[in-house]
């Protein structure tokens, strides 16, 4: 969301709104990383394994948006922002339609690489009142695509956390709150690892950094305790809306560019 509205609402040259993001994306996860922790949704171990992928992808991305800046190809950066904002909302929808035709989205199957990785596990959803268990499938696949979420991460700013969602609920079929909440821990160590090479390229204002994070801090304490009580479905309903918003505004502006 920080992009978008550095970009739209205050016209911030994209390259400062994507340094500025990558911080506030750190003090994101930092502050409620630990309250999802807490509450037993985030799964640490899927996490860590998955972030591998992601610190690589990230670092490709952040000298491809050092390219782009630099040859006058900023533009492409805000279409492609924008894109990646439909397709995450179309997901979104499908999944939603998967859901009311009655087929489960969580995996409980056992598979090899899953279970020699220990990447399952369980917690409580306090809104449905059951204990929710989950085994990851598709882990080769969800890890490539975790790479492209932190190659975005690098590229637009974004903590690459909307892909990882589509990921790991869509691809590796966890429960929604376990791809929301471990997307979150996860974005806060993707982000740390493209900051240095902003901050030497000189598109990391502190000024304009310091206030967006901590209007971010304030919004993410209160987001993680409406989360753990609130139903997937209205989550995805705020989020498919936000997407679409921003996306067409995205687009347009890069084509105007």
């Amino acid at each position: 969301m920080v992009v978008p509205a550095l970009t739209i609402g205050f016209g911030i040259p994209i390259e400062y709104a994507i340094g500025a993001s990558i911080i506030s994306t750190i003090a994101t996860s930092s502050a409620s990383a630990s309250a999802y922790v807490r509450d037993g949704i985030t799964n640490l171990r899927i996490g860590m394994f998955l972030e591998i992928a992601s610190v690589l992808g990230s670092i490709v991305g952040v000298i491809a948006t050092l390219y782009f800046v630099r040859s006058g190809l900023s533009w492409t950066i805000f279409i492609v922002f924008g894109l990646l904002l439909f397709f995450s909302a179309y997901n979104v929808v499908q999944n939603a339609r998967l859901e009311r035709g009655g087929e489960s989205r969580v995996n409980t199957k056992p598979n090899m690489i899953a279970e020699r990785l220990h990447l399952m596990g369980e917690y409580e959803d306090r809104s449905l009142h059951v204990t929710i268990r989950y085994v990851a499938a598709h882990v080769p696949v969800g890890f490539g695509i975790i790479f492209f979420a932190g190659l975005l991460s690098g590229l637009l700013g974004v903590g690459g956390g909307t892909l990882k969602v589509l990921g790991m609920d869509t691809i590796m079929r966890l429960p929604f709150k376990v791809s929301t909440t471990t997307s979150n821990f996860m974005i806060g160590v993707t982000a740390t690892a493209s900051t240095g090479i902003l901050y030497a390229s000189g598109y990391i204002n502190v000024l304009l950094a310091a206030p967006v994070a901590l209007g971010v801090v304030i919004g993410s304490l209160a987001g993680a305790k409406i989360l753990v009580r609130s139903k997937p479905a209205a989550i995805r309903v705020v989020f498919i809306l936000v997407m679409l918003a921003f996306g067409a505004e995205m687009i347009f502006r890069g084509f105007s560019l």
